[in-house]
């Protein structure tokens, strides 16, 4: 039976190649990465919503309520065993681990990245998680796209497109955002823009939409009414917004770097499930808007009319009914949440940095406006349209992608009539956080390996290009005892005019070249004379099979060398790489990469 079915597909595969062109057949594999990745979004908020509602639907809001103490260890708890004992791989870091699938594997993504990171998601977020449930949902879009496209047997510059569509189709679809998903795509994952990719990616993202508006209705995710139309004298105080959310986005991104660390040095899980857990159950407890993503925190500082309405923030929380404490408490949140996404994620669960970039944007923008009016410093500046500015400044800064800010936060809100100060807010935080970080929060890891694919055309050739593919093996070791007349007769032998010279265990110790010997080694009563110790001179500079192709390039133009050898971390000599070699890969790469 299943011959018969394997027979049935492959038939049809042939049956495709003859009746649907390649490019129709694209158009026809995004539409479907569109339907499958916005019911993967859906089901991932309907998972969190209902896992979060049962849990905390019977808290007292004028009181501190101690299962929070208890509820995101359980969440961190049950997703590390998931990951450890069912996924059995690393599933943290979605954007990133699409980066580096685009990047070193040619777009193929594990097929269960399709589940495995909405189920660990939805756990870790449903019961406190302080993270976001977008990268996750990326992840398993891309999963789909890269997947899909591997089952129809598509080369793998489709498999880089189709993992873009993926991605866009998530966002659009948890979003309810088309045209943030594009931009999100050519932004963050760099996907290049041609005619060929812009179609596809939109089909993707349309439908993803489309799909989400149809069983959730029309209305944007966060109600947003603008009261106060924009004014050009607040522009100054824009301008501010986006620095402040810069240095916010700068202090996000190191924090998070650095807390990262410090758990990736604790080898025993247990560890950092206690560690983890500890962190984020106190700073739940003591601040409960660090408790999921956060949304509803957004919706109330967005839409909220008066001090009453602000003060509700506190409820849950030991700060509930000091109306006078407001500033105070969320400045502490702000310079909290990183460390409670860090325990989420690090403790074991799995979320990503999208909603705590908005939560953070949104308190950020909240703050600068309210102590501006409170104290009277300045033109009155209206709260909720500085909260809607600073989650596009803040996701701006973090993500390095002000159009993704622009276009995510208007969609999201409907808070189109605020396009220009948006725009400002946006481009001054990535300009601010760009003067320390050029890395964004999602490509520095794969930046400091190089093997971050960029839209800088030979950049990206260079990292698509391995070290293994280049490094030629046919040059003849010699070794320092050897005498000059059993090195003429290795020559002799030889095509290449460079002998490698190592030790009995393959430590490379020097070489020796044509050129060096050339005045001597047809006189013949020098033959017993010299040995290749006394011939042999070192090399201009050791390329590592670590290195990756930019720093290879950047060490030939450092030297000047022709011919460089490559040794393994211990010192043993693996073989040369040339220029003449590099060159040759280097245009078949880019040949390849470049075609439509």
């Amino acid at each position: 039976m299943e011959k018969g079915k394997k027979s049935l597909f492959q038939r049809f595969l042939l049956w495709r190649e003859k009746n649907i062109k390649e490019k129709h057949f694209i158009l026809i594999l995004s539409f479907l990465v569109g339907i499958f990745t916005a019911i993967a979004a859906l089901m991932l908020k309907m998972l969190i919503h209902w896992i979060q509602n049962f849990l905390t639907d019977n808290f007292n809001t004028t009181e501190a309520n101690y299962l929070y103490l208890v509820y995101p260890v359980v969440g961190i708890f049950l997703a590390g065993l998931f990951v450890r004992y069912i996924v059995k791989d690393d599933i943290s870091h979605g954007v990133t681990k699409i980066l580096y699938s685009i990047s070193r594997r040619q777009g193929r993504i594990k097929r269960h990245n399709t589940w495995s990171s909405m189920i660990a998601s939805s756990i870790t977020i449903g019961f406190g998680g302080s993270v976001g449930a977008e990268a996750p949902i990326v992840l398993t879009g891309s999963a789909i796209g890269s997947n899909l496209g591997s089952i129809f047997k598509m080369e793998h510059r489709t498999l880089m497109l189709l993992v873009g569509c993926g991605a866009a189709g998530a966002v659009a679809g948890i979003f309810k955002a088309p045209i943030a998903g594009l931009v999100f795509t050519l932004e963050v994952l760099m996907i290049d823009l041609t005619m060929s990719s812009l179609l596809p990616l939109l089909i993707s993202a349309v439908t993803a939409a489309t799909v989400s508006y149809i069983t959730t209705g029309t209305e944007a995710m966060f109600k947003f009414n603008l009261d106060q139309a924009f004014e050009m004298e607040r522009i100054p105080y824009v301008i501010m917004l986006g620095i402040i959310c810069g240095l916010i986005s700068l202090y996000f991104t190191r924090a998070m770097s650095s807390v990262e660390g410090a758990f990736g040095k604790l080898k025993n899980p247990y560890q950092k499930l206690v560690l983890g857990g500890i962190m984020l159950s106190i700073l739940i407890f003591l601040f409960p808007p660090l408790y999921g993503e956060g949304y509803d925190t957004i919706n109330l500082l967005l839409n909220g009319t008066s001090n009453a309405d602000w003060d509700t923030v506190m409820n849950n929380s030991f700060f509930y009914g000091n109306g006078s404490l407001l500033l105070v408490y969320l400045i502490l949140i702000i310079l909290f949440k990183v460390f409670a996404s860090c325990a989420t994620n690090g403790g074991g669960g799995c979320g990503g940095i999208f909603a705590p970039s908005l939560f953070l944007g949104c308190i950020a923008g909240f703050v600068f406006s309210f102590f501006s009016n409170k104290f009277d410093f300045s033109y009155y500046l209206p709260e909720k349209n500085f909260a809607l500015m600073g989650m596009a400044g803040v996701m701006s800064g973090v993500m390095h992608a002000p159009l993704t800010g622009v276009f995510l936060i208007a969609e999201l809100t409907g808070g189109y009539d605020l396009f220009l100060p948006l725009m400002i807010v946006s481009v001054s935080s990535y300009l601010t956080i760009i003067v320390f970080e050029p890395h964004s929060i999602y490509s520095m890891r794969l930046a400091k390996k190089g093997e971050l694919l960029t839209h800088h055309k030979d950049k990206a050739v260079l990292t698509l290009m391995k070290m293994e593919n280049v490094v030629e093996k046919d040059f003849v070791v010699v070794h320092p005892e050897m005498d000059l007349g059993e090195l003429v007769k290795v020559i002799s032998a030889s095509s290449r005019n460079i002998f490698p010279v190592t030790d009995n265990t393959g430590i490379l110790i020097g070489i020796v070249t044509l050129d060096d010997i050339r005045n001597i080694m047809f006189r013949q009563e020098l033959y017993h004379r010299f040995t290749v110790g006394k011939l042999m001179t070192a090399t201009p500079a050791r390329l590592y099979d670590t290195d990756s192709m930019e720093q290879v390039m950047r060490i030939f133009d450092d030297t000047k060398a022709w011919n460089l050898p490559v040794v393994d971390e211990q010192g043993h000599y693996l073989g040369f790489v040339s220029k003449s070699k590099i060159f040759n890969s280097y245009r078949q790469v880019l040949v390849h990469f470049s075609e439509d």
